[in-house]
């Protein structure tokens, strides 16, 4: 059974002063293992983006995908499934997931433990692909109706891993850690995230670990020799 319009909405994070939001406060009521687990099955039969589409109507059927339990305490952000994650239903089952895991340091053994890793993408669906055969954008409807209701769920979550400029954009207000662009933010991961909030977990910008991003990766040595050794760091004493 679907959801109805209004519980697919559910309540949006989106600031009223228009600046990109950082996560919701902690819940006042403690999530259960049962709270989350009814929340995916909302999540997984929502169908906004092709009954009720902010814009153009989703062209396939939808199927979310995320990895989800309240034990975490490291949390991955990501664009949205490209084609093979929508075939698989599994995230990062591509390229850039082996790339973004040796980043990390880990196997798929830890990467797809949700206890230990959560996967919260943009947009749960597969957008679609433009005219030149790549990923469409994050679907505009997702993030507002499900990123606050989903993070109420994950109180254990100490970092939250920012890949690409949108989870940028959404995450890190103007003057509040996001860059002009998203090489500057990267740069300055360390001031990012040395930030605490304690209403959120601690940030930190990363590139798409898309194959598209090799050049950028070859003129930005710093990011394997001194963004990745602390990034791996995190990532051992979050998932030990």
């Amino acid at each position: 059974m679907e959801p109805s319009r209004g519980e697919c909405l559910g309540k949006t994070s989106a600031s009223p002063t228009g600046k990109s939001p950082r996560l919701s406060a902690r819940p006042r009521a403690r999530p259960t293992a049962a709270s989350l687990k009814r929340l995916v099955t909302q999540i997984e039969a929502c169908r906004i983006c092709r009954d009720q589409p902010n814009g153009a109507r989703l062209a396939h059927e939808p199927r979310p995908v995320l990895q989800v339990d309240r034990r975490a305490r490291l949390a991955i952000s990501g664009q949205a499934p490209g084609t093979r994650v929508h075939a698989s239903g599994r995230p990062f089952t591509d390229p850039s997931g082996d790339r973004l895991r040796s980043w990390l340091g880990i196997g798929p053994e830890i990467f797809y433990d949700a206890a230990r890793v959560a996967i919260v993408p943009m947009g749960f669906c597969f957008p679609g692909l433009d005219a030149k055969g790549g990923d469409l954008p994050p679907r505009k409807e997702c993030a507002p109706a499900w990123r606050a209701r989903v993070f109420e769920q994950l109180p254990n979550v100490e970092l939250l891993l920012l890949i690409g400029q949108y989870a940028q954009r959404w995450h890190l207000a103007p003057g509040e850690g996001r860059a002009a662009t998203l090489t500057q933010t990267v740069m300055d991961w360390r001031q990012i995230l040395q930030r605490e909030d304690e209403d959120g977990p601690r940030l930190l910008p990363l590139p798409h670990p898309s194959w598209r991003n090799n050049a950028w990766l070859k003129v930005h040595p710093w990011f394997e020799a001194e963004l990745l050794p602390e990034l791996r760091k995190q990532v051992e004493r979050l998932t030990a």
